[in-house]
């Protein structure tokens, strides 16, 4: 198996500096974010490129398009915007998470996305990782529905999933998805007290011995039945980001996965 880094495990790195990171832990993938850190909206693309190219890492994503199923006012143009600054950043991806807040939509209204997205992706040569997330709120919770509006769509070509560890605890799926997935994020919840319906993002930490969302036996699975990408830590709890030492965290994290896969 291969790490992969997220900006989102040590945001108070400048780029530069989150990129050496990676690669003393081993990394040479990494993803970059417009939120936490907002990376887009700091960085020109050409910047992003060549401090990747500096640093000999493989800009995996950008996290992220939202929510790209309500395929409406600004959503488009800020779509082409985003695929645009990916492209001309070196990034091979575009994240794109489903609308969370406790609204459903549609079939095909997914579908409807998918499709007016579709080009957009293909013409700058980028992936679309379509990233179901798994809370009660979330507007598309199972990577079935996620493949179900992709089948319809015609849209193989140009989208795979995102499977990520947190969310496919909370949403109750079992199937898991080897070969239409292109990346998994990683991430642990280990507040004993924390029901799993109360699980938010504040609650993702490293996974460590004390991880409530069976992120070993995931990613065994995934392993065992033939997934070959990567899979990228992405923590989005206070505590990890306020660490004095993020490297060494993420390296126990990561010694702790080998050790149990």
């Amino acid at each position: 198996m291969r790490f992969a880094m997220n900006h989102i495990a040590a945001p108070k790195l400048a780029l530069p500096e989150f990129f050496a990171m990676a690669r003393r832990l081993g990394a040479t993938e990494v993803e970059i974010r417009n939120d936490l850190p907002d990376v887009m909206g700091t960085c020109k693309p050409a910047e992003v490129k060549a401090a990747a190219g500096d640093a000999g890492v493989t800009i995996l994503s950008i996290n992220a398009l939202y929510p790209f199923n309500v395929w409406k006012g600004d959503l488009p143009a800020k779509a082409e915007r985003m695929a645009d600054y990916a492209a001309g950043a070196g990034a091979r991806a575009l994240v794109m998470c489903p609308l969370n807040e406790g609204r459903a939509v549609g079939h095909s209204e997914v579908v409807a996305a998918l499709e007016a997205m579709a080009p957009i992706l293909r013409a700058r040569g980028l992936t679309g990782l379509v990233e179901p997330l798994g809370f009660p709120v979330s507007s598309l919770r199972t990577k079935r529905e996620a493949i179900a509006a992709i089948e319809e769509a015609a849209g193989w070509d140009v989208y795979r999933l995102l499977h990520d560890t947190f969310h496919h605890h909370l949403s109750g799926e079992t199937e898991i998805y080897p070969r239409r997935t292109a990346l998994v994020h990683v991430s642990g919840v280990t507040d004993p007290a924390l029901a799993v319906a109360d699980m938010l993002d504040a609650h993702r930490v490293l996974v460590d011995a004390g991880d409530r969302l069976e992120n070993i036996a995931q990613i065994r699975a995934l392993l065992a039945a033939g997934y070959e990408g990567p899979f990228s830590f992405e923590p989005f709890a206070a505590e990890v980001h306020d660490l004095p030492d993020p490297e060494a965290a993420l390296g126990d994290s990561i010694a702790f996965v080998k050790a149990q896969v």
